[in-house]
């Protein structure tokens, strides 16, 4: 069902451009059909703000249930901003304080770079573990997203992620391990995960935990696992909101950081993503570039027109699938005029909800 346009933000009307259906507050009004309220922590870096707000809040508009989403930007202290995304969160989004008095039916955590060798060396740890205390007593599911995974893990377990020593980058195949979850009802038993990021948090560690791990990849490990109390948090490794070009975008942000001298080798092809047309046109691109800047010249165009009609998005129809299930079950297990202790929902003799 719909999204509803509270607010001014962009990405509405972005999302209305690609054919999306969002309400006005004015035809929302006149739908006699109950809201969900869904917040989004979003602490990506400014390049990544606002196409961040789109994956997600795509996402939830993709949902099935028979309710209209608001969605409810905010971030937290910590995370450095520039002039401009510092206007746009100063326009656009809530504060924490706002939304704690208002409250959330779920919460969606993205993921953040980091600059310290310990995430709770971060400026922005304590403020995010604030948030992860409330949620954890006051929002019905929390849903997070790669660094977000390792911070709340972390911090509700005590164990750090585990730095792999190379950059698992590319698209992978994955597998459902637990096709009774409701978490992953009626979605391929098979299908591709986008992901991106230096550290891991390996299946061994997770079980020890108590978390059930639902999907996982045999080259890229743990995709998707929820904690012991099977909704409360979901945590996701991987990208499964990127869109066809994310992975592009950062393929070239690498180039141009070997170009201006920032890395001091080339960067390597995200695995499983390019074609081989595609590939052979950015070898030949990268030989081009490593000239243009032995001699001094400014890069050559970029081929993107030719690698956009090669890329292929073998992700996105699984992801709405999960997230379909995710608000599906939160809609099913909160109150409507009142947000329960998620725990009040659970049936102890059938926690599952299994027919």
């Amino acid at each position: 069902m719909p999204l509803v346009a509270h607010t001014d933000l962009p990405t509405f009307q972005r999302l209305r451009e690609e054919g999306q259906d969002v309400l006005s507050v004015e035809r929302a009004a006149r739908q006699d059909i109950r809201e969900m309220h869904i917040g989004l922590l979003n602490m990506m870096p400014d390049a990544a703000l606002e196409a961040t707000e789109r994956q997600f809040f795509r996402l939830v508009g993709g949902a099935n249930p028979i309710v209209q989403f608001h969605m409810h930007p905010f971030t937290i202290e910590g995370l450095p901003r520039g002039d401009q995304a510092a206007e746009h969160i100063a326009r656009y989004y809530e504060s924490f304080d706002r939304i704690r008095e208002e409250g959330l039916d779920g919460l969606i955590v993205s993921g953040a770079n980091v600059t310290q060798p310990h995430l709770q060396q971060e400026a922005f740890w304590q403020p995010l573990t604030e948030v992860f205390d409330w949620a954890r007593s006051n929002v019905t599911s929390i849903l997070c997203s790669c660094l977000a995974t390792h911070a709340l893990f972390q911090y509700s377990y005590g164990v750090e992620r585990t730095h792999l020593g190379f950059k698992r980058w590319g698209v992978y195949s994955h597998r459902v391990v637990e096709p009774l979850h409701p978490l992953v009802a009626d979605i391929n038993t098979r299908f591709d995960v986008p992901h991106s990021r230096y550290n891991e948090i390996f299946r061994e560690d997770m079980e020890a935990a108590g978390l059930r791990v639902l999907v996982e990849s045999e080259e890229a490990g743990v995709h998707l696992a929820v904690s012991p109390d099977l909704f409360r948090v979901i945590y996701f490794q991987a990208h499964p909101e990127y869109d066809t070009v994310s992975l592009l975008k950062e393929y070239k942000r690498e180039i141009m950081r070997y170009f201006s001298g920032e890395r001091e080798d080339y960067p390597p092809f995200p695995e499983h993503y390019f074609s081989l047309e595609v590939g052979a046109a950015l070898n030949d691109y990268g030989q081009a570039l490593r000239s243009a800047r032995r001699a001094g010249r400014a890069p050559p165009p970029f081929p993107e027109e030719f690698v956009l009609r090669h890329l292929d998005n073998t992700w996105r129809d699984t992801a709405k699938a999960v997230f379909n299930n995710w608000l599906g079950k939160i809609y099913q297990i909160t109150d409507q005029d009142r947000r329960k202790p998620f725990m009040a929902h659970i049936d102890p003799d059938n926690p599952l909800g299994l027919a």
